[in-house]
């Protein structure tokens, strides 16, 4: 099972945010982010891109 990784972009750049994410959920302007080990992080900002075939979750910063 290959579960994808969570990304902010920001100025170019990718931070790694999580790892074996099987959930995401937009809850008004904040993304709440869930891996398959129970992890969770809540993160403001919005999708740019899912990306199924690499296995990764684009975010940035909103606003």
């Amino acid at each position: 099972m290959c579960l994808g990784k969570a990304y902010l972009e920001k100025n170019g750049e990718r931070e790694l945010i999580l790892e074996s994410v099987a959930l995401v959920e937009i809850k008004g302007k904040k993304l709440r982010l869930s891996s398959l080990f129970g992890e969770e992080k809540e993160i403001e900002a919005s999708l740019r891109e899912i990306d199924f075939q690499s296995s990764r979750v684009i975010m940035e910063r909103a606003g």
